[in-house]
C-alpha cells in the first residue's frame, strides 16, 4: 500500500472541515430564530450573559440577592460567556460556538483516522463524523456533551501527535493535550480522569513504563494546574474547594432505585432539608447517598447495568432537546425520525469498529474475532451497550502490540471505559454516552484495510 503524499492528506483534512463547518452553519442558521435555550441550556444562558456583563458567575435570586454560584462546572458557560461579550448574548452566537468545535471534532476524528486506516477509509470516516447526525443536530443545543466530544477528540489527536513527535516537541504536543483536557474538565469534570490515560500511550512504541508514567503525569499535572483556579476561587467564595457543586446531587439520583439509573427528580433527604448553602446542600447529598449505598451494596450495584443501556442504547439527545425547545419547528414526528436515523448510523459504525478490531492482524486475532462477533448480537436487540463495552477487552486482547497501534485504538477503549465507570456510580442517560461517538467513529475505517499490508499502526488494528 503506498503511503498518500502530505498534499492529498491536507486536501481531505480539508474536505472533512469545510463539509463540517457547512453543515453545522446550516443548522444555525435553520436554528438561531427558532431554538431558544431550553433545560441545562437555559441555565448555561442566564450565566454565560453574567459573565459576559461582568458580573462572574453568580446567580441572581428573584428577592433580588445576588449569590456566589458553581453548581455547574464553569467550562462551558464561561466558554459562550466570552464570546458573549464579543458579539452579544443571543443564544446563536453560543450555537456558532458549538458549530466551531464540532468543526475541530470531526478534523480531529479525520486525523486519527489517518493513522488507523487507508487515506480512503479516513476520509470516509472524517465524512461519516463531519455528519454525525446526532452530534450536528446537537449543534444549537447549549449544553455539553458535544463540547466534551469535540475537546476529547481533540487532546486525543494531540497526544498522538505527541507520539510522533520528537522528544523536543513532543512536550507541547502534550501541553496541547493536557490543555484541551482542562477545558472539557471545566466542562465535565470526569473528563480529569483521561488525562493520565491519555498520556500514557503519548510515547513511542517501545517506551519503558517510566518514561510512560512521566509523560502520563505531565498530561494530567498540565490539566489540574489549569484547573486550580477555579477551584481556589470556590473555596474562597462557597467555602469549598471543587470543579462543581453538583457530583452530590447525582450520586443520590443514582442510588435512587425508582430512578432505575436514570435522572429523576431529587427526593430531598430529611437531614439535608435545611441545609440551603449550595455547596453544603451538595456535601450533604453527597453524604446522604454514600449511606445508603453503604447500608444497600446490592441494590446500588444491581442498578448498574440499567445506567450502562441508558447510557450506551440509545443517545437521542439532539432530538429531545430540539423538540423540547420548540415543539412547532421540530415536532414528535422529527424526533423520532432523527432519533431513528442517529440509532442506525452509531449502530453500523460501532459494528465497523468491532469487525475492524476482530479482523485486524495482530496478537489474539481468533479470539478478538468471536469476541466481536458476540458483542456484533446485540446490536440488533433493544441493547447495544454490551458492545460498546466489549472495545475495552478486545482492545486488551492486543497485549502488547497495543502500544504500536493507531492511537483511535487505546484511545478509544480508555474512554469508553471511563465513561462507563463514571455513569455506573452516578446515574446514566443517552446524552451522557454521546461524547464517545467521535473516536469509536474513528475506529470504523480499520474495517476497510483489515487485511492490508501497511504501517505498523494500520496492520495492528485499528
Amino acid at each position: 500500500m503506498s503511503e498518500p503524499s502530505r498534499a492529498v492528506l491536507r486536501r481531505d483534512a480539508w474536505i472533512v472541515a469545510l463539509t463540517a463547518l457547512a453543515a453545522r452553519l446550516l443548522v444555525v442558521v435553520w436554528a438561531a430564530t427558532r431554538i431558544p435555550p431550553t433545560a441545562d441550556g437555559s441555565f448555561y444562558q442566564t450565566i454565560a450573559t453574567r459573565i459576559a456583563r461582568g458580573e462572574g458567575y453568580t446567580w441572581l435570586w428573584p428577592d433580588g440577592v445576588v449569590t456566589y454560584a458553581a453548581h455547574y462546572p464553569v467550562g462551558y458557560p464561561a466558554l459562550i460567556g466570552a464570546a458573549y461579550a464579543l458579539l452579544g448574548p443571543r443564544p446563536f452566537v453560543a450555537m456558532l460556538v458549538n458549530a466551531i468545535l464540532g468543526v475541530a471534532g470531526a478534523s480531529a476524528t479525520h486525523a486519527l483516522a489517518v493513522r488507523a486506516t487507508s487515506r480512503r477509509g479516513a476520509l470516509v470516516v472524517g465524512l461519516v463524523a463531519a455528519l454525525h447526525v446526532g452530534l450536528l443536530a446537537y449543534t444549537p443545543a447549549l449544553m455539553t456533551e458535544g463540547v466534551t466530544a469535540a475537546l476529547w477528540v481533540v487532546s486525543a489527536w494531540a497526544a498522538m501527535r505527541a507520539r510522533e513527535a520528537s522528544s523536543r516537541r513532543a512536550w507541547g504536543w502534550l501541553a496541547g493535550a493536557g490543555a484541551a483536557l482542562a477545558v472539557a474538565t471545566l466542562v465535565r469534570p470526569q473528563s480529569i480522569a483521561i488525562a493520565p490515560w491519555f498520556g500514557w500511550w503519548a510515547i513511542a512504541p517501545g517506551a519503558g513504563w517510566i518514561a510512560r508514567l512521566r509523560r502520563s503525569v505531565a498530561v494530567t499535572a498540565i490539566a489540574v494546574a489549569m484547573c486550580v483556579p477555579w477551584v481556589v476561587r470556590n473555596q474562597v467564595r462557597l467555602g469549598e474547594a471543587g470543579l462543581s457543586f453538583n457530583g452530590g446531587w447525582n450520586l443520590l439520583i443514582g442510588a435512587t432505585p425508582s430512578a432505575n439509573g436514570s435522572w429523576a427528580p431529587l427526593k430531598v433527604p430529611q437531614a439535608c432539608r435545611e441545609v440551603f448553602d449550595e455547596a453544603k446542600k451538595d456535601d450533604c447529598f453527597g453524604r446522604e447517598a454514600a449511606r445508603w449505598i453503604v447500608s444497600h451494596p446490592g441494590t446500588w450495584l444491581s442498578l448498574a447495568p440499567s445506567k450502562l443501556a441508558v447510557t450506551f442504547d440509545y443517545c437521542g439527545a439532539a432530538g429531545w432537546y430540539l423538540h423540547a425547545a420548540n415543539p412547532k419547528a421540530f415536532p414528535y414526528s422529527w424526533k423520532v425520525a432523527l432519533g431513528a436515523v442517529e440509532t442506525a448510523l452509531e449502530r453500523v459504525v460501532l459494528g465497523a469498529a468491532l469487525l475492524g478490531l476482530g479482523l485486524a492482524r495482530g496478537p489474539r486475532r481468533r479470539g478478538r474475532l468471536a469476541f466481536g462477533i458476540v458483542a456484533l448480537l446485540p446490536l440488533f436487540t433493544q441493547h447495544a451497550w454490551f458492545a460498546y463495552l466489549a472495545i475495552v477487552p478486545m482492545a486488551a486482547l492486543f497485549g502488547g502490540a497495543l502500544a504500536s497501534s493507531a492511537f483511535a485504538l487505546p484511545a478509544c477503549a480508555g474512554v469508553v471505559a471511563i465513561t462507563a465507570l463514571t455513569h455506573a456510580v452516578f446515574f446514566g442517560a443517552g446524552r451522557y454516552g454521546l461524547p464517545v461517538m467521535p473516536l469509536v467513529t474513528a475506529l470504523a475505517g480499520g474495517l476497510v484495510v483489515r487485511g492490508a499490508s501497511g504501517s505498523a499502526a494500520r496492520s495492528s488494528g485499528a
